[in-house]
């Protein structure tokens, strides 16, 4: 029974860790006032303390509080490649899911590579 409990597909927590070494350029916007803005402040408290140092480029702009526009964030790859999502209307896994599906295939192409 317990790991029955434990599989249930219905755990919404934030996820506990998230793939940042592929990462270069985070660039969030976001009103913290709003509801709607949650999955950027998780996302920024995900990345860890010494990224700045490591050389990734943080950059989040908050909105006043009675702004509409909506939550949005920027990243960069170390490939090149570029996502921006609109947050305002996905959830902190969804968002942690998008990102580290790419920083998956560049850990495996690193990986193929030997380094």
């Amino acid at each position: 029974m317990a790991t029955l409990l434990s599989a249930s597909p219905t755990h919404h927590s934030a996820p506990a860790a998230m793939i940042t070494r592929f990462l270069t350029d985070v660039r969030v916007t976001f009103n913290p006032f709003s509801p709607r803005s949650k999955p950027a402040r998780l996302f920024l408290s995900l990345i860890p303390p010494n990224a700045r140092a490591d050389g990734m480029k943080i950059e989040s702009k908050m909105l006043p509080r009675d702004s509409k526009e909506p939550a949005s964030l920027g990243v960069k790859f170390k490939d090149g490649k570029e996502m921006n999502l609109d947050l305002s209307n996905m959830r902190i896994t969804q968002v942690v899911e998008e990102v580290d599906r790419h920083s998956r295939s560049l850990a495996r192409k690193d990986e193929l590579a030997g380094n």
